[in-house]
Formats: C-alpha cells, structure tokens, sequence
C-alpha cells in the first residue's frame, strides 16, 4: 500500500434520512440504524485486511434513502449484523492503527466503549401476592409459611444514566468462564479493564474489582444457571441480607438502593452477638451462669427468626444446660406443643436423663431406646431421648408425627452427609433446628456444609459448588480473604464461647508433653517397619498418586508405626524379639502408682481398645483399682461406670476416646494421660474437657505421651495445620496458616527416628 488507507466509522440513522437497508427494509436489528466504514485511499490489499478483520463489502444501492441518496466518498463496508460492530471498534480498530492505518469516527458513532461511573444495587422485598405460597413447609427451617423473598436488581451508571446490568453479566459469563469460578475470579487484578457488551452491540468497560466483588458474593448465593439468565435474582431473607457486604472495603463502589428494610432484616438476622439476657425459666432448678443465660436469649432470638444454629461453645460450658433452659423457655410459653427430640450418641443417653432430671424435672422425658418403645408413649412427651442409631432405624415412626425442635447433640456424628442418620434426620417434620458440638469443624470444611446443609439446607450451595468456591480455596490455595468471608457467612448462626473467657472461675489447666524414648527391640522394629512403609507408600504414591486407594494404604501404614510407638504386640503379623520394650506401658507403670498415692483421679485415654486392655492387665498386677469404658461397654452399664467414678470408688477410668471423649461429666479426675496422640486435636481436647468443665474445683493436668522422634511428634506438628482451619472459622484467625495435607508432610511423618522436626517443640514440662 502506498498511503495509508483512512477509514471512517459513521452510524446511519433516520435523522439522516436513511430509510432502510434492501432487502430487509429496516434499519439494524432494531430498526433504528446501521453503521457503515468509509475506506478512503485503499487498495485490494486494504480491502484484504478488512475482510479479515470481519467487514463486508455494501453495495450503496442498498442503502434506502427519503430523499436523495446521500453522497459518500469510498467504498463502503459494514458487519454482518449491527450488534458486531462493538466487537470490531473495540478489538480491531487498536489492530489497524497498529498496521498503519487511519481511524476516524463521526459524531453520532454508536459503538463507542463507554466507561462505568458507577454501580448499583437494587433491593426490594417480594410482596407476598407476588409469589405464589408453597403448599408445604420450607425444608431444612421447618417453617410454616414461605419467608419473605427479596428481588435483586443490578445495574451501572454510564453518563449519568442508569443501564440494567444483568444482561451484560450473562453475556460476559457466556465469553469468559472464568466469572463462574471463585478461584478464577481471584486471580484477575482488580485494576484490569473489563469489557461488557449490552444487547445491540453496544460496549462498556469498567474495572474489575467491583464485578469481581460482586461475582464472588453472588457466585456465592446462586447456581450459575441462574445468573446466566440475565434477569432480576431472588434470594431467600438471609442470603439477600449479605449482600449488604458487596462494599465491604468501605471505598462506595456499590451502592445499595432500597435498602431500608434490607438493612433492618440484616441488622435483626446477622446481629454481631447475642441479644440481651432473657430470665431464668421458674421451671428450671440449675441456676444459670450469666453467659449461659445469654446463649439461651440467642436460642430463643433463632427461635424467633425462624432460623437454625450451632450453639458452639467451648467443651464443659453447659450446652446441655442451655438447650435444657431453651426447650424450658418454650415450654413455659406455651409453644411447646409438640415435643422436642433430642438425639444423642449412645453413650450419652443417661447423661442426658440425668441433666434433664437434674435441671428440668417437670418437663416430661420419654426414652426412645431399648426393646419395649411404645409409639404410644411419644405423645405424651415433653422431650424425646433417642440415638443417632435409632434415628434411620426407627425413621417411619419418628417421621410419622411432627416435632416443635430438634436437637442434635455431639452433632459432628452427622458430619458425613450422606450418612443413614443424617440422610434420616432430612426427612423429619420439625419447625426449628439446633446442633449442639464442641467442634463443629473437626477435619475440613466438608464437614461444616453437611452439619447447615442439614440445619439450613441450600445456606452453603451443594456440596460441589461449596467445594469449588469455597473448600478448595481455603484448603488448598490458602486464600485468606475467602476464609474470612465464610466466617462472615456463618458466624451468626453459630454461638462459640471458650472456657478462658466466660468460665474464669475454672482452675487452671496445664498441658505437658512427656517424650518417651524407643530403645533397643522397640526401637529396631520401629525402624524396621518404617522402612518398609516408606517403601511401600513411595511405591503407590508414584504408582497411583492422591486417589482415595492410596490414601488407606498410606493411612495403614501410618497406623503400624503408630502401633509400635504404643506397644510392640498391637501391631499384627510382626516378629518381635523376646522381652521387646514397650516403652509408654513401662512409663505408666513407673508413674501411676505414685499419681494414686498422692491422692490423684486419673482419665487414661486411648483410640486403641487393645491397648486399654494391656494397660488393665498391668493395672491388676499392680494391685490398682480402676475402671473401664470402651465401645464395647454394654449401654445399660456406662452410666453406672460414671457414677462410681465420679463418686470415688476407684481412682482410674480406662477410656476409648470413642467411647468416653464426648459428653460425659468426669470431674472427679484432676489427671488426665493421653497414651497415644491422635489427627485431630479438637478430639483429644473433647476428651481433656470431660474433667476440665464446669464443677470442677481442682487445677487439671494433661500429659501427652510421644514417642520421642517418631511419628507421634510429627502428628503433633499436623495438628497444628487442623487447629488453624477450626480457629479461622470460628475464631479470630484469619485464615493465613490453613495448610494442605501434602506429599512433602507425609515423607515428613515417615521420616527415620530423631530426624529434626522444625516447628514441634512444644515444651516437655
């Protein structure tokens, strides 16, 4: 080409007389106009280049005109359909210039790309003759009428006027996928420039930290499907009520308008602590401590919201207290007119029977547990007293009448959703939802969706959409700021409070790390079976990598050394050498006897029933009183196992952490031993909690028993990466220590005795 070719852009309409466009006979898709490109001082070669950058040539002839044809130098050339003309201004015109060319536009052009001033959000709550009534109840909140609905409008300001969003974000979510992605979305620099395409071709841009906060936020709240529609969004009452944290960093990019009511429900529903104290129910006879009085205003304030939750305190606060008061409270108001199931490990059916007879003895109690159940008998009850067992075995009779409340105690044991209890529990007709736990994340955040998919079912999203934005951020990419959103997310429906802080009239309780050396035999056979599990796991791991197969074997191995650390003879199928050491039963034998004659109460825990039973047997060679509470304890003597404990009648209890870490009152004890240490330490702080609890008046001592250098001392250093998902949820963390469960940790955990383990040196003493 010898002069650059000019090309100028000009947006034909009737103002300047055009008619139409043969043969259609209408101006655009619209009817409003057509745009046109002059090419001026080109050749075939610039005719070339703009036939690949998706212009046609015109014909003038077709161009109809009122009066004259307007004059028009050059040939002219157009886009297949108006609407592509955003798309060539906005992608092709920078590539011309590049080449050279001329560029012009005339006053008029309609495809300009317009810069986003501003951005808003509309908030309107759904008129009750607007949406048609279901016909049954809402599942998961038991409710008898459908909660109000709240329509979601969005929109932008370009020049001072307000341009619906909605279409723009379909459309951007059909061009760039990664909008639907929460991890994708993060990734992109909030300064980079962001192109949204309006219906008829139209172009915006804007940058992206707004759209991603609001993507995030809805991305949250709704399926994709949903916002691909490019229509007004209706949320539920508490999903709409979050919205109002778009702009949380306080620098006005959204603004919310109509939000009066929102911003009353968000106040009434999300409040940041507990509502004021209510009174003591007369009917109950345990007088009340002042959080815990508070904790029951908060059940009742759920109550009244129609609203789930996870009363969360800290093990040894009295949540069986408190949910006592809160179906006492009910009951005095008259609402109580159906019963309350309350639903219970096994092992904690008499603690419940007891507390109830204790703290609410004019409430009435039946027991659903044993061979004689009488369905007759549940009508007539003020509180039901059933297993989590008995849940799905007995659903046809528990489902068959309606329920005021239900209460789930220890409710980590439905933490596995698709588990027959939890599954069960589903289908039952009740008006509101409580979880009693301790740790209502013990493992992953997995476990914390099942629990408010079954308190609030659609709160957290499905499972795979919770994993995709939520779980695999955290867990994975330790993503900090979407750790705090989820705390932000779920902390108003969950009541935690710790020991330290509201119970200060506790003793204190101190934790020692006793490190037990292997030597000799022990010691040999722990590097013998070492060796061949990092053989054997180096193997399947290149063989198969992360799958669930290889997590068991990996896991199996684990377990072996974790045998030998405890005792040589639980570990099966291994030769040992005659008078193999066994380090921690020597340790226990040395110690316990001088713990009985200084007057002590000794808990002694462990995950493994065989190695409870050594510990008897060594017990009774010793001449030491002591008592035992395994899975295997029939049901009908656990209760009286406690009462003797508890009333000093032997100064031992052997316990399983199964059997004897949840629930129970064992203040008696002032000691308690950890023979072997376990993944996750809100387990073992369970267990520590069955003495360090309200009524206790001696300060309590917690030893850990590790083999020293072993596997046992890395555990340790695991736990910690489990105490930080927990504490950046529920507490004050914010997320930055949330670590994965990697291949360099488990060649750490396999590692040879006495290799240095940076970050675990927790005191001995």
């Amino acid at each position: 080409m010898s002069a650059a070719p000019h090309l100028t852009l000009r947006t034909l309409s009737r103002g300047d007389g055009l008619l139409g466009l043969r043969p259609r006979g209408a101006l655009g898709p619209r009817g409003e106009q057509v745009t046109v490109a002059l090419l001026v001082g080109g050749d075939a070669a610039a005719e070339q280049v703009l036939a690949q950058h998706g212009l046609v040539r015109l014909d003038p002839a077709l161009l109809q005109w009122r009066g004259a044809p307007q004059p028009m130098a050059g040939s002219l050339w157009t886009t297949p359909q108006e609407e592509f003309f955003g798309d060539f201004h906005a992608d092709h015109v920078p590539e011309l210039l590049a080449l050279g060319w001329q560029v012009g536009t005339d006053p008029g052009f309609a495809h300009h790309s317009q810069f986003v001033s501003g951005w808003q959000l509309g908030v309107a709550e759904q008129a009750a003759d607007d949406a048609p009534q279901p016909s049954r109840r809402v599942e998961g909140l038991g409710l008898e009428r459908r909660r109000g609905a709240w329509l979601v409008s969005l929109g932008m300001e370009v020049e001072g006027q307000r341009i619906d969003l909605a279409p723009l974000i379909a459309n951007l979510l059909r061009r760039d996928k990664r909008w639907l992605d929460a991890v994708a979305i993060s990734a992109i620099e909030d300064d980079a420039i962001v192109s949204l395409r309006a219906p008829g071709g139209r172009r915006y841009h804007a940058s992206a930290a707004p759209l991603k906060a609001m993507m995030l936020a809805l991305l949250d709240l709704l399926k994709p499907a949903e916002l691909e529609k490019g229509k007004p969004l209706k949320l539920d009452a508490w999903d709409a009520a979050r919205l109002r944290g778009l702009d949380e960093d306080g620098r006005g990019r959204w603004q919310i308008e109509g939000d009066a009511g929102l911003r009353a429900l968000g106040e009434r529903l999300l409040a940041a602590g507990p509502p004021a104290p209510v009174p003591q129910p007369a009917s109950v006879m345990l007088p009340l401590r002042p959080y815990q009085l508070q904790g029951l205003a908060w059940l009742q304030h759920l109550r009244e919201q129609e609203l789930a939750g996870i009363l969360a305190d800290d093990m040894g606060l009295g949540k069986t207290a408190q949910a006592l008061a809160h179906i006492a409270q009910e009951h005095a108001s008259g609402r109580l007119d159906r019963p309350a199931l309350v639903i219970v490990p096994t092992s904690l059916l008499f603690n419940w029977q007891q507390e109830a007879a204790r703290i609410t003895p004019a409430l009435r109690l039946v027991t659903w547990h044993g061979a004689d159940r009488d369905a007759a008998a549940l009508a007539q009850a003020d509180i039901v007293l059933t297993t989590y067992a008995l849940a799905w075995r007995d659903l046809r009779t528990l489902a068959a009448r309606p329920w005021h409340l239900l209460i789930l105690d220890e409710a980590q044991a439905v933490k596995n959703a698709q588990a027959r209890a939890a599954r069960a529990l589903r289908r039952l007709d009740v008006r509101h939802r409580l979880a009693l736990t301790g740790t209502p994340l013990e493992n992953h955040l997995g476990e914390l969706w099942a629990l408010f998919d079954l308190l609030m079912p659609g709160f957290l999203g499905d499972s795979r959409t919770f994993a995709r934005h939520w779980r695999k951020p955290i867990e994975v990419n330790r993503d900090g700021p979407r750790a705090r959103l989820l705390a932000a997310r779920v902390r108003p429906f969950i009541l935690r409070r710790l020991k330290t802080e509201v119970a200060t009239e506790l003793p204190p309780l101190t934790e020692l790390v006793k490190r037990v050396p292997l030597l000799g035999h022990q010691k040999q056979l722990y590097e013998s079976v070492r060796v061949a599990a990092d053989h054997m796991v180096r193997r399947i791991l290149q063989r198969d990598g992360f799958t669930a197969t290889s997590l068991i074997s990996v896991l199996d191995a684990m377990l072996k050394l974790r045998q030998v650390c405890c005792d040589p003879r639980l570990v099966k199928g291994v030769d040992m050498a005659p008078h193999t050491e066994r380090a921690k039963l020597e340790w226990l034998r040395e110690h316990l006897p001088d713990f009985v004659e200084q007057g002590r109460r000794l808990l002694v825990f462990s995950q493994f029933t065989e190695m409870l039973a050594l510990i008897s047997a060594e017990l009774d060679s010793l001449q030491l009183p002591h008592l035992c509470l395994t899975g295997q304890t029939p049901a009908s003597q656990r209760g009286d196992i406690v009462r003797r404990f508890q009333a000093r009648e032997a100064p031992l209890l052997l316990a399983s952490l199964k059997a004897g870490g949840v629930g129970l009152n064992l203040t008696a004890a002032d000691t308690v031993i950890h023979v072997d240490p376990w993944w996750n330490p809100a387990v073992q702080a369970q267990a520590s909690a069955r003495a360090h609890r309200i009524g206790q008046d001696q300060p309590v001592f917690v030893y850990q028993l590790v083999a020293e250098g072993s596997i046992e001392e890395r555990m340790l250093a695991l736990q910690a990466s489990k105490r930080a998902l927990a504490d950046g949820l529920l507490g004050s963390d914010d997320g930055t220590a949330l670590r994965k469960f990697s291949a360099p940790e488990i060649e750490r955990l396999l590692a040879p005795l006495g290799d240095e383990l940076p970050g675990s040196g927790e005191p001995d003493d």
